[in-house]
Order: structure tokens, then C-alpha cells, then sequence
């Protein structure tokens, strides 16, 4: 972000399974579960480098074992941009997130920790075709959690647009979780179309698990509205 500016997301994601990937990979049924979680994201620019990145949700699931209702998990962190030039920018992020209710990102048992570390390397890059703009990114974190087990992220995104208004992305979210004794992964995808509307901007997508071990194949919508200022 730029000296200044920021950008809100506020996010409601509902997440549905009744099937999962067991220790061997292999798709079997599971007891039915929901998670649902609204999140209120936030970033601003405190110089032109330097970002303050925040995140907040409450969030409640259930299924035949555990029911969980209040707020999930708190982040804060600063990224500083390691280069940043028209068309590429590559950005190290150090932050840290006190647990709350609710369920780890790819496996079944629900946060039992205290405070996580997180690192991650973020690089992106652009591109322009006649009218249509693009973009890649990916992402690398490693999460340091007390409690529970330290994890590995990969995430990358594509983005296109078609018009000035209109956003298209589809996302892959891959992890692994040093679990005992057999470490959880799950992949999953999600697209999304986005609307600018001046400031504010509506999203609606879907996202879906697309295999791992140890993990329920959630599925379900996400939405969210933004607003730069």
C-alpha cells in the first residue's frame, strides 16, 4: 500500500462437509460439519514501503463432537517490500495471531492454541494485453504455533481483468500441518468475480477442497465487500 491509503475486506465465508480425505488420501464419509466466519481484514500504508495488516472474525461451527460460537482468531503484522517496481513487487510479512474458537485451516480438530508466529514471503507480478490487465502471485508462509502444529502454506493467485470493473480470480490454498502421527495437507481452490463500484468493491465466489490427507473436503461461498480509502 502506498503512504496513506488502506484498504478494508469484510468477508462472511459459510464452509460445508460431509466427506474428507483420510491418512491415506482416499475419500470417505465424515459426520456432517459447517464452519462459518465473518472477518474484517484490514491494511494501510505507514510509508511507502511499510504495511500495517490486521485481520479479526467471529466465527461458529458444529458437527457431532464439538460446537464452537465467538471470535476466531486475532492477526497483526507489518509487511515491508523488498523491491517494488511497475510491474513486480516482492514483500516479506512477520506477524502474530492469538487463537481463538474455531477450527485449523485444513484439519478437523479444533484451535486449542495460545499465540502463532507467521512468516511469509509474498512476490507478485503484472502484466497488460490490449484492454485486459493480469496479474500473478504467490505466496510462502510458515506458521510457528503454540499448541498445535507448526504448518507450511503455499498460496497462489491469478487475476484478470476483462474490463476496468470487473475482477476475475481463481486461487489455490495449499498446506501441511506437522501433525502427529500423520501430517494433515489439504489443497483448495476458489474462484471469485469482483465488481468495482468507485471505492467500494463486491465480491462473490466459491471455494472447494480439492485433495489431502487428514482434512474434510469443505465446500461453500464467499463474499465480501471492500473499501479502499
Amino acid at each position: 500500500m502506498k503512504d496513506g491509503e488502506g484498504l478494508a475486506i469484510l468477508k462472511y465465508e459459510d464452509q460445508k462437509a460431509d466427506k474428507g480425505y483420510d491418512p491415506d488420501g482416499v475419500e470417505r464419509s465424515i459426520d456432517p460439519r459447517r464452519d462459518q466466519t465473518l472477518s474484517i481484514y484490514g491494511e494501510y500504508g505507514l510509508t511507502d514501503r511499510l504495511t500495517l495488516q490486521t485481520k479479526a472474525a467471529l466465527t461458529r461451527g458444529h458437527d457431532n463432537f464439538v460446537d464452537y460460537d465467538g471470535l476466531g482468531p486475532l492477526e497483526l503484522g507489518l509487511r515491508y517490500a523488498l523491491l517494488h517496481t511497475d510491474r513486480s513487487a516482492v514483500s516479506l510479512y512477520l506477524g502474530a495471531t492469538k487463537d481463538g474458537v474455531g477450527r485449523n485451516a485444513g484439519y478437523a480438530a479444533p484451535g486449542q492454541g495460545d499465540m502463532d508466529l507467521e512468516a511469509r514471503l509474498l512476490a507478485g507480478t503484472s502484466r497488460q494485453w490490449r484492454k485486459a490487465h493480469g496479474f500473478a502471485e504467490l505466496q510462502v508462509a510458515r506458521l510457528k504455533r503454540s499448541g498445535l502444529a507448526d504448518e507450511t502454506r503455499i498460496d497462489a493467485t491469478v487475476g484478470l481483468r476483462p474490463t476496468p470493473r470487473w475482477l476475475l480470480m481463481a486461487q489455490t490454498y495449499m498446506g501441511k500441518a506437522e501433525s502427529e502421527p500423520v501430517a494433515s495437507r489439504w489443497r483448495k481452490r476458489e474462484v471469485s468475480v469482483t465488481r468495482d463500484l468507485g471505492v467500494w468493491s463486491l465480491q462473490a465466489g466459491w471455494r472447494q477442497t480439492l485433495s489431502g490427507r487428514e482434512t474434510p473436503i469443505d465446500h461453500g461461498p464467499v463474499v465480501a465487500v471492500w473499501r479502499r480509502f
